[in-house]
């Protein structure tokens, strides 16, 4: 099992079903995840570009589509709101799903909209995407800002509500804010090793040491440029690089995968921030190709139980202790 801990698969739902296309995961992308062994994961909502700048509207469309899908494929589907719906949803043959959403900046500056998503199914948050927002400062924002007051509350919100904190796309005053004012695990859900590649997203060796140091976990990110910053080297066997890296620091116990493929969004958001149209790590490209990191890992001298915690079993871990 294959437990993809960042997948935008809400955005492709919304943008399908605003054509009239009914069905999505089914017609589209159930094929794709069988064939590349990923069994669940957590589907994020979140303001696209280029309508981040309507981000409440853009949120709130995205809502109205996915609700609708989730129940044209409760056969499929195993909504994950309490930690026994993990077990429920591998013993009826369904792929456990958490509803993510990716930044806040759809909530202004009102963090008791939390509860609205909390009763839709959320339980993932991160605070921000890359941006500046009433909450937190994502990586390109000011390096001088970091969690707003309302942010510190959001924190605390999400910690009671019994959702997963999200550092994924902060900076590092914010990362740091985080840190300071948790009590709980959490996660940075789609992040690689900026000492094997050096860029704002990649989280430095201190932090990884940190979220091990909360009970939390890294999601290794599939996207090409956070991979090599050499082009010839954003390869399937680099990325493993990382997966061994965070091993060493962090310990088996706090490793997944955020794979962050790009299956899912429009070639406008895609073109909003990739260097290039080439965004595939060569070798795990897309979806289709998940699996191939487990070959890799094998053939890297990882046991059975720890190619298995890595593939879901720290993610389970993490739902268990932080969801109610």
């Amino acid at each position: 099992m294959i437990f993809d801990g960042h997948a935008d698969i809400w955005t492709d739902v919304a943008i399908r079903r605003q054509k009239g296309i009914s069905d999505v995961f089914k017609k589209v992308h159930l094929e794709r995840f069988n064939k590349g062994e990923i069994n669940g994961g957590i589907f994020v909502i979140w303001a696209d570009p280029p309508y981040n700048n309507e981000p409440q509207k853009r949120v709130f469309e995205i809502i109205e589509h996915t609700a609708i899908e989730i129940m044209e494929n409760r056969d499929i589907f195993k909504i994950i709101k309490k930690t026994k719906d993990f077990d429920t949803a591998i013993s009826s043959g369904r792929m456990p799903i958490i509803i993510g959403i990716e930044g806040l900046s759809a909530l202004g500056s009102n963090f008791n909209l939390l509860n609205l998503l909390y009763m839709f199914g959320v339980r993932h948050a991160s605070l921000t995407w890359n941006e500046e927002n009433k909450f937190a400062t994502g990586v390109k924002g000011s390096s001088n800002r970091g969690l707003t007051e309302y942010g510190i509350q959001a924190v605390k919100k999400i910690e009671d509500l019994g959702i997963i904190l999200d550092v994924s796309h902060l900076n590092e005053k914010s990362f740091w804010d985080v840190y300071r004012y948790s009590n709980k695990p959490f996660i940075a859900s789609h992040s690689n090793c900026r000492s094997l590649c050096d860029v704002p997203r990649n989280l430095t060796d201190k932090q990884l040491k940190a979220i091990a140091e909360k009970g939390g976990l890294v999601g290794v990110n599939a996207f090409r440029e956070f991979v090599h910053v050499e082009e010839d080297k954003q390869d399937i066997e680099h990325l493993a690089d990382h997966i061994d890296h965070m091993v060493e620091v962090m310990g088996i116990d706090c490793v997944g995968f955020g794979f962050d493929f790009f299956d899912y969004l429009g070639d406008e958001t895609k073109n909003s921030f990739a260097g290039s149209g080439n965004i595939g790590v060569k070798g795990i490209e897309d979806t289709t190709k998940a699996k191939n990191i487990i070959r890799i890992m094998e053939k890297r001298g990882y046991s059975k139980d720890d190619i298995e915690k890595i593939s879901y079993k720290n993610f389970y871990r993490i739902i268990n202790q932080i969801l109610k």
